[in-house]
């Protein structure tokens, strides 16, 4: 996979191997896929200063997720209007989202927050790249290839 951020090469359920840190450091999107496995599927996240990446919750999909640059707020719960969990993140941490969890991870910090996230199972299509999240939302063609094995 080359670093740069338009030249995302997600080859699918083979081997691969690339620099996860400069790959995340490097992304000016604000998530493309890098790589989708039948089981999961790793996105790299750019997450401007002021921004989210939105609440969210995925009822059968975990997710974790690692902060490469830049310090946020991550808020999560058992509903959308009870997010009890609240902890402030920087470089280097991870956060843990189980299945059906609301979720939302605020960029704090006075730089864009690099992020990577992996899926399990696979949330996004193959190689699917988002400039911004209001191109992620309005997108309704972003589904997990039909290869991926997918909760019944």
């Amino acid at each position: 996979m080359d670093a740069s951020a338009d030249m995302i090469d997600d080859i699918g359920p083979k081997p691969h191997s690339f620099d996860i840190e400069r790959a995340t450091k490097a992304n000016t999107n604000y998530r493309s896929v890098a790589w989708s496995g039948r089981y999961l599927q790793v996105t790299l996240m750019s997450i401007p200063v002021g921004g989210s990446i939105g609440l969210e919750v995925h009822p059968e999909t975990d997710q974790f997720l690692r902060l490469d640059a830049g310090s946020g707020r991550v808020q999560m719960g058992a509903a959308k209007e009870q997010l009890t969990f609240e902890k402030q993140v920087a470089e280097g941490w991870c956060v843990l989202v189980p299945a059906g969890t609301w979720h939302n991870i605020t960029n704090t910090g006075p730089t864009p927050m690099q992020v990577y996230a992996i899926y399990a199972p696979a949330h996004h299509t193959p190689g699917k790249v988002h400039p911004t999240a209001a191109a992620a939302s309005a997108d309704k063609h972003d589904e997990p290839a039909t290869w991926s094995v997918q909760p019944t």
